[in-house]
């Protein structure tokens, strides 16, 4: 574990909530600061294992003994201020005119066992991921990032749901001119031109055969930054992202947020 990271973990996260004016409870001993950044340490190295990372930055004198219960709820009432954390992360770094979007699988658990599963139950969440040619069982995160793997727009949906439903949504957090890199799963003429026209937002997919080709700087552009997102997801992978232990929706969609979180500072301070 890196000792750098953690503390530049909890100095973004204290002046975040210092920034909204957050204020603590009189009658805690914990701060929602030291929190937060155990779930996000939890996510960057611990595979979003809540009571192993408390453990150990307990044990280090890192941050002050909490039971593992108590943590859990006060982190459950801390929800809202973590996504919009991510959300105003990602916002500042909007900068530049290049970005990449796709889909990746988030499942809840194993095919076999969807029928008893209590989380999400319907065929809203079933699956299937084109790429590693897969069925699963849960949600889907649909994810913009910029050049540099920095997550600047997401939505969880129900893994049903096509790469284009949150598109639109998606888009109109990115600023005007800007260019978004997809795969094939974004040919879409119809929302391209709804996109362009109403944000002024270029899609530059791959074409298809019996399409007009993309201009030769567009196909080197698509070459040179459409593979950057693949190693955004290998990196959520590596936090547990595909086996994600959760009793609720809302605690699972804590340790998303977290491994976004992580993923961001990560990638900027490389």
């Amino acid at each position: 574990m890196n000792d750098n990271y953690s503390v530049t973990v909890y100095y973004v996260i204290d002046e975040m909530l210092a920034a909204v004016a957050y204020e603590d409870d009189s009658r805690s001993e914990i701060s929602a600061a030291e929190i937060l950044t155990v779930a996000v340490i939890a996510a960057q190295y611990f595979h979003n294992h809540w009571e192993r990372a408390l453990y150990i930055l307990i044990q280090r004198g890192e941050i002050t003994p909490i039971s593992i219960s108590r943590f859990n709820r006060r982190l459950h009432r801390l929800y809202d201020w973590l996504y919009g954390m991510v959300s105003s992360l990602g916002q500042l770094f909007t900068g530049g005119d290049v970005y990449i979007i796709d889909s990746m699988p988030m499942p809840v658990c194993k095919r076999v066992r969807a029928w008893r599963c209590r989380k999400v139950r319907g065929k809203a969440y079933c699956g299937y991921c084109a790429a590693k040619k897969e069925r699963f069982f849960g949600w889907r995160l649909h994810l913009i990032c910029s050049q540099y793997g920095i997550p600047i727009a997401f939505e969880l949906l129900p893994a049903a749901h096509h790469d284009l439903t949150a598109i639109h949504e998606l888009t109109s957090l990115l600023p005007n001119g800007a260019r978004l890199f997809g795969d094939k799963g974004f040919i879409a003429e119809d929302d391209a031109n709804s996109i362009a026209d109403a944000l002024g937002i270029r899609l530059i997919t791959p074409r298809r055969k019996n399409m007009a080709p993309n201009s030769w700087a567009d196909d080197f552009d698509l070459r040179l930054y459409r593979k950057h997102i693949e190693t955004v997801y290998s990196q959520l992978e590596r936090m547990g992202t595909q086996h994600l232990y959760s009793r609720t929706n809302l605690g699972f969609e804590l340790k998303a947020f977290a491994s976004l979180f992580a993923l961001a500072l990560s990638n900027i301070c490389d």
